[in-house]
C-alpha cells in the first residue's frame, strides 16, 4: 500500500500543503504500528480526519457558550441531562467563553490530571490529530513511543504542546491506536467500535463513516 501526500490529501480531505506536511509522519506511524492494510489505514485516516477537521486543528477548540456545554457534557452542565432540549447549569452560565476555565473544570480530576485549580485540564487538553487528552495519556504516549525505540521521543508531560508538531502527533496518534487494539476492530470492518473506543460514544459517526467511505476508494480502489 502506497501512502503519498497525494494520497492522504484525497483520502482526508486537506490541502495539499497540509498533506505534504503530514505525509512522511503518517507513513512512519503507519510502519511503526501496522497499518498496513487499506482496511486499517482508511479507519485511521478517517477517524484523524474527523477528529482534527481535516488535519487542520491539532489542539482542542474549548470556546463553547452555555448551551454548547450542555449539549456536549450534559451530565455535567445541563440542568436535566436526559432532557431535550437541554437546559444549561449555572455552571455552564459561569464558565461560557473561558476554554481555559472549561478545560479545568472538565477535565479536572479524570485521566490522571490533579484537581481543577492545577490547571492539568488546560494544559493537557486534546492535543494531536487524534486529539490525546489527560495528563496519563501524555505520559503513556511518550512511554510507548519509547518502548517502540524511536529515537528522540521527548516528555510529552513536561511539554505537552509538542503532540502538535506533525511528528509527534502522528506518533502519538498510533501509539494510542495500538493501546486500543484498532487494527484488529479495523480489520473486522467494525468502524463504529472503533469510534466508541476513541469517542466514548458515536459523535459525529455519519461525518466518520463518510470519511472512512471515502479513504477505502483512495486505497483500495
Amino acid at each position: 500500500m502506497l501512502l503519498t501526500a497525494s494520497t492522504i490529501q484525497q483520502a482526508v480531505g486537506c490541502s495539499a500543503a497540509v498533506a505534504a506536511q503530514w505525509a512522511e509522519p503518517i507513513a512512519t506511524t503507519f510502519r511503526v504500528f501496522g497499518i498496513s492494510t487499506p482496511k486499517r489505514a482508511a479507519a485511521f485516516l478517517a477517524q484523524i480526519g474527523h477528529e482534527s477537521g481535516s488535519l487542520s486543528t491539532v489542539v482542542e477548540n474549548l470556546n463553547y457558550g452555555a448551551q454548547g456545554l450542555a449539549d456536549t457534557w450534559p451530565t455535567r452542565y445541563a440542568v436535566n441531562p436526559k432532557a431535550k432540549p437541554r437546559v444549561p447549569s449555572q455552571l455552564a452560565r459561569a464558565l461560557e467563553r473561558k476554554p481555559q476555565a472549561i478545560a479545568n473544570n472538565a477535565y479536572a480530576g479524570r485521566m490522571g490530571n490533579g484537581p481543577e485549580a492545577s490547571g492539568d485540564g488546560w494544559r493537557y487538553r486534546g492535543r494531536g490529530p487524534i486529539q490525546n487528552t489527560g495528563k496519563a495519556n501524555y505520559a503513556g504516549m511518550r512511554d510507548t513511543l519509547r518502548a517502540k525505540g524511536i529515537a528522540g521521543v521527548p516528555d510529552f508531560e513536561a511539554q505537552p504542546e509538542l503532540l502538535e508538531l506533525p511528528k509527534w502527533g502522528a506518533l502519538a496518534a498510533g501509539a494510542y491506536w495500538e493501546a486500543r487494539n484498532l487494527n484488529r476492530l479495523a480489520d473486522g470492518g467494525q468502524f463504529d467500535t472503533i469510534t466508541e473506543r476513541i469517542n466514548g460514544g458515536q459523535t459525529g459517526a455519519a461525518d466518520r463513516r463518510a470519511r472512512y467511505a471515502r479513504a477505502l476508494k483512495v486505497l483500495a480502489p
